[in-house]
């Protein structure tokens, strides 16, 4: 499975690995079932979210041994999740189709929970290693989380036509894919406009052991500002990545009102991560704030402290972003313990950000593997999904990829372009009309200075979200659970219908009675 994912991309494999998965778990019991859709689900996570380990090992200051068992328990919990999609299937199915209904069905609820329960952590959902693949069509229609159950589909089936040694299940595949692309083919409707901006994305590549000490503060703003002013000329949009500006913002107010102004006189705008502490509040916000030109026509900039065009960071990340039981994890270990481990919630629904007339769609960070989160944010103008991140933490791992292939993913659900900005890697932009991306190489301090085409029309998942798949998921449990229950409500209706007649039968003959009195005497 690992391999399907960025930055293998080796796409078919994760469908041959769920029809493996299908024939190991296809026991009697549902409990075999499950035994071996943990198996499966550990090993999925453990090798895929390896790279959270990089994390613990450079930073969290746990000796090896715990920071193993702490990976160790996080890919037991994950695999739970696939264990009981498997577990359920197995228990309420009688036939080859209704365990393809129900893996469905399971894969459904059980990954809707996976990105709920404990904060939610949907990371490395099959759909994801379809970002490249021809079955991208559907992203648009119905996002990644109609790929995940689109790929159990094809796997589930295919395996059935090899036990079964019957085609059908694999016509059914195809009658799908049929309907889906000609769906595709009438709704969704966007194109590239006539409107193209130049964006300059700059990435810092600060040290991660450096980036929260106070001396390095004025260094690091001094650097992302030396290497934006040798662009400015002939640029829309200027992105920093996230928290670019180290110092909280109420005290950096003489570095952002000059840049504020620097880039209004050049015609411009920049949008920069910054933690908001707010004295009077004592909240804290991890933070994206926009500078200089808030309109095309705008002649000035219009920053000041706390204006409303920002965007307060939502989805949180547990332990790097807050500390669940923090009186008694803090003192335990450095990794509860981190630098801005303390940040406040900021609202799950907010304004896009505004920049040179453009309409910004924010997410930082984690936030982006969230395709709810992004889509309720989502306005008819938004014109460019924008992201910011600090993948330091995860050095030369896969997590960097498989973060921008998320991000690559909500692009082609939204169609809208794609801007990633982040401080060491992976930094680029994604067209998801013409499937074309543009990176800069990881672990340097450089920019990337392009073109972006804006593009016009909604697609369907933007428009509709999950709602359709749910309908069919839905439909999918009434065919597999109503005749039984139908069944199940006959058989009693029948049995108490048979013995209210016995009952009242011996009750009015009572010669009967006497005679079955009778016989039981002799």
């Amino acid at each position: 499975m690992t391999f399907s994912y960025a930055p293998f991309s080796l796409w078919p494999i994760a469908i041959f690995a769920l029809v493996a998965a299908c024939y190991v778990t296809d026991k009697q019991s549902a409990r075999s079932a499950a035994k071996y859709g943990f198996a499966f689900g550990f090993g999925w996570f453990a090798l895929g979210i390896s790279w959270v380990h990089v994390s613990i090992a450079q930073f969290g200051g746990l000796p090896l041994p715990v920071s193993l068992l702490l990976m160790g328990l996080l890919c037991a919990y994950l695999a739970i999740y696939p264990a009981l999609a498997f577990a359920f299937a197995t228990r309420f199915s009688q036939s080859a189709w209704q365990r393809i209904a129900l893996l469905i069905v399971g894969f459904a609820i059980t990954e809707f929970l996976r990105g709920k329960l404990l904060t939610g952590f949907p990371w490395l959902s099959f759909g994801y290693a379809f970002t490249d693949s021809p079955l991208n069509l559907f992203a648009p229609l119905i996002g990644e989380f109609g790929l995940t159950l689109l790929t159990v589909f094809i796997a589930s089936s295919i395996y059935y036509s090899i036990k079964e040694k019957h085609a059908s299940f694999s016509l059914y595949t195809f009658g799908a894919l049929l309907c889906l692309y000609l769906t595709s083919n009438f709704t969704v409707s966007t194109t590239h406009s006539d409107k193209r901006i130049s964006t300059l994305l700059v990435q810092g590549n600060i040290q991660q052991s450096l980036r929260w000490e106070p001396e390095q503060f004025w260094p690091t703003m001094s650097k992302y500002r030396d290497m934006t002013r040798v662009e400015w000329h002939d640029t829309d949009l200027v992105v920093w990545p996230e928290a670019a500006i180290p110092e909280i913002e109420d005290l950096a107010a003489p570095f952002l009102e000059g840049l504020d102004k620097a880039a209004a006189f050049n015609n411009t705008a920049v949008i920069t991560g910054i933690p908001d502490y707010q004295f009077d509040t004592k909240a804290v916000y991890n933070t994206l704030i926009v500078l200089g030109k808030k309109y095309s026509d705008s002649s000035d900039g219009h920053y000041n402290y706390l204006h409303s065009n920002r965007y307060q960071k939502h989805q949180l990340l547990p332990i790097g972003e807050f500390v669940p039981f923090e009186d008694i994890l803090r003192p335990l270990a450095p990794l509860f313990n981190l630098a801005m481990s303390s940040f406040s919630r900021g609202e799950r629904v907010q304004n896009n950000l505004i920049a040179n007339g453009l309409h910004i769609l924010p997410a930082i960070c984690y936030e982006i593997v969230f395709s709810d989160l992004v889509r309720d944010n989502f306005t008819e103008q938004s014109d460019i999904l924008f992201t910011v991140s600090n993948d330091a933490w995860f050095g030369d791992s896969h997590g960097p990829h498989q973060h921008m292939q998320i991000a690559r993913m909500r692009a082609l659900e939204l169609q809208r372009p794609l801007v990633r900005v982040t401080n060491n890697g992976i930094t680029g932009v994604y067209d998801p009309i013409s499937q074309t991306e543009q990176t800069i190489p990881q672990f340097e301090a450089t920019v990337l200075k392009t073109d972006l085409q804006l593009i016009k029309g909604l697609s369907p998942f933007s428009k509709y979200g999950h709602l359709p798949i749910w309908i069919l998921v839905g439909l999918l449990s009434i065919c597999v659970f109503l005749p039984r229950l139908k069944t199940s409500i006959a058989n009693k209706f029948e049995r108490n219908f048979f013995l209210k007649h016995i009952i009242q039968f011996l009750k009015i003959d009572p010669l009967i009675k006497r005679l079955v009195s009778h016989n039981k005497g002799g």
